[in-house]
């Protein structure tokens, strides 16, 4: 912990010259009352300052020093976004198979592991999204059903069944949209996957490349986001910003994401 020190004046007298110095000092802004801290590493939600002259009524207001701790100062919630460049079929219509990604578009605190797994890194509710471009080339309606796993177990009541047209010739299948959201409870380092089963080998989940006349753009066969809702009753005040939760005769806590950096320093004032 770093602070200022300016000339105080003597409690038994002065002299007028120190009292005109320390005077025209407090007018300038210079005070004894700043000083300087880092906050606490290596995964810690709080930081002590320890000063005298902080006091159960205090007030002490933060300001960033440092590009780090300004990107705390205003909260970042997890979130993620990935899709799939290739069509993803089923071998057996006994299967269950989970849906895989090859492209990560964002990711922060929230990441994709061994292809599928949508990994947390905080504990909390998240909302997750996504869309399948569906395709039926059997001449017959077909049905696609998808749901949610935990760490590998089934999420109950999370199934949907999407019903698929037949083709529309031998070469030309039908196609739709699966799109839905859901919410699920994680905790700290729990992956959540999107799983998915045909009545039919002729469904795939269909990728498709750059097309013409007019151009349009790669179809991706899924897409999935992902982000932080709230703490879910994990942990409270995880991602609620930086601030001082508390106060007391010398010392000062103040309350801040789970943080890994070292070089987040913030200039304090003390008022009372």
């Amino acid at each position: 912990m770093a602070r200022d020190m300016y000339r105080k004046l003597n409690p038994t007298g002065s002299e007028p010259r120190d009292i005109s110095t320390v005077v025209n000092g407090l007018i300038e802004g210079k005070s004894n009352n700043t000083g300087e801290i880092t906050l606490a590493a290596s995964g810690a939600t709080t930081t002590t300052i320890s000063d005298e002259r902080i006091g159960f009524n205090s007030v002490v207001l933060l300001m960033p020093t440092t590009a780090t701790a300004a990107s705390t100062t205003y909260a970042e919630f997890p979130y993620g976004a990935w899709q799939d460049s290739t069509t993803q079929s089923a071998a057996s219509t006994t299967t269950a198979y989970p849906i895989t990604f090859n492209t990560v578009d964002y990711e922060s605190g929230i990441t994709l592991a061994s292809s599928s797994r949508l990994t947390a890194t905080y504990a909390g509710l998240y909302n997750l999204q996504f869309s399948f471009q569906l395709s039926n080339l059997a001449n017959s309606t077909e049905d696609v059903d998808v749901w949610f796993r935990v760490n590998g177990t089934n999420v109950a009541k999370s199934n949907s069944i999407f019903g698929l047209a037949p083709r529309k010739n031998a070469t030309d299948p039908y196609h739709i949209i699966a799109s839905m959201n859901f919410f699920v409870s994680l905790a700290a380092t729990d992956y959540v996957q999107i799983m998915w089963r045909a009545s039919s080998t002729d469904v795939t989940i269909k990728a498709q490349a750059a097309q013409t006349s007019p151009t349009r753009p790669t179809t991706p066969s899924v897409i999935a986001t992902m982000q932080y809702v709230s703490d879910g009753g994990y942990s409270s005040g995880l991602f609620g910003g930086v601030y001082v939760s508390s106060t007391s005769s010398g010392s000062a806590v103040i309350t801040h994401p789970a943080n890994t950096f070292t070089d987040k320093i913030y200039k304090y004032l003390i008022v009372g």
